[in-house]
């Protein structure tokens, strides 16, 4: 900031970096971060509502991608958390964290989005969830897929940062230049047309309710495309074209908000949704017993007498009873002779 002058909105105590986040001539800090608080918030509550319904959940199916969904709004917070990076001003921390953090919380959601669409595909050649992944499998596989943005990005910032000869020059990890900052990148843009990839199988599933699933990670990362691609553009060639070169903060703030906001509306909230509600026809499955028991009870039944048989058995035991009893001409017989 060259000037010494606080702008309008902000007192004179405040930090020449921190002007964007008071100034009212340029609003547009204000506004995001007014916009990435309020995502921030209902993230979190999303996140003590994913947690709190695990114990009420209806369907079992379900509970075991929820710790990976969980997983995926802590990285959308963090999203949220980031902007503040973009619309404060630049100094070698910030600049910093921005091509650290930015790489890392995007593979983040996006490596639990792949995880989830190879989920769903595994439940449709496993026959719809008789043979389903185990969770551990999924936060593994999510876990796999973070770690190598997060080796890519260390790597990054040890070559740019950390091994400035002799610390000539303090604010190298400001002087990165647009092209570079994106090409950075490509790992995550490579999750990202993973994830659409995965989600497209899922639509055929033999089993409808996992097609909305789907249709949520497939819509989420379209438009997660179309997001990256206005904002690279503008980042790469459009602000520099029109001459606007102080609008790249703004462009990537901007952007970020906005995909954050689209991972909690087009995936987050769905998907909390959908916990709850019971799979079509679970309640009769668990009701009938499985085919080995209904073999089993066929067999007692079968073995059980009815009640004519009863019946029957009954007056036969009547009768053999009554044969073997003595009539009373035959005991007045046996008396006479005892006495004679």
């Amino acid at each position: 900031m060259t000037s010494t002058a606080a702008p309008r909105g902000c007192g004179a105590s405040v930090d020449p970096l921190y002007y964007n986040l008071c100034d009212l001539d340029t609003v547009w800090g204000v506004a995001v971060e007014v916009i990435a608080a309020a995502g921030a918030m209902t993230s979190f509550v999303l996140i003590l509502i994913l947690v709190g319904s695990l114990p009420f959940a209806t369907n079992r199916r379900r509970k075991t991608a929820l710790p990976l969904q969980a997983a995926f709004l802590v990285f959308t917070l963090g999203l949220f958390g980031l902007t503040l990076a973009f619309v404060a001003g630049r100094d070698s921390a910030t600049c910093a964290a921005r091509r650290f953090v930015f790489g890392v919380l995007f593979a983040g959601c996006l490596a639990c989005l792949v995880m989830h669409g190879w989920w769903l595909w595994a439940l449709g050649r496993g026959g719809g969830g008789d043979a389903q992944p185990g969770g551990w499998v999924l936060y593994a596989g999510a876990l796999a897929l973070w770690l190598v943005e997060v080796i890519v990005n260390t790597e990054w910032l040890i070559v740019t940062v950390v091994r400035t000869p002799l610390g000539l020059a303090p604010g190298l990890a400001c002087g990165v230049a647009n092209q570079d900052f994106v090409m950075a990148l490509v790992y995550v843009m490579c999750l990202l047309l993973a994830a659409v990839l995965m989600a497209v199988p899922s639509l055929a599933h033999k089993d409808k309710e996992w097609h909305r699933d789907g249709a949520f990670i497939l819509a989420t990362g379209l438009v997660t495309g179309a997001i990256w691609a206005a904002w690279i553009a503008m980042y790469v060639y459009g602000n520099g074209a029109v001459g606007k070169a102080g609008w790249d903060d703004a462009t990537i703030a901007i952007a970020l908000v906005c995909n954050a906001w689209v991972f909690v509306v087009l995936y987050a909230v769905p998907e909390v949704c959908l916990l709850s509600e019971a799979v079509p026809g679970t309640e009769e499955e668990e009701e009938q017993p499985d085919g080995d028991l209904q073999v089993v009870y066929a067999a007692a039944r079968s073995a059980e007498p009815s009640h004519s048989q009863v019946q029957q058995n009954v007056y036969m035991d009547n009768k053999a009873f009554a044969m073997e009893e003595p009539s009373a001409d035959a005991v007045q017989e046996k008396r006479k002779q005892t006495d004679d």
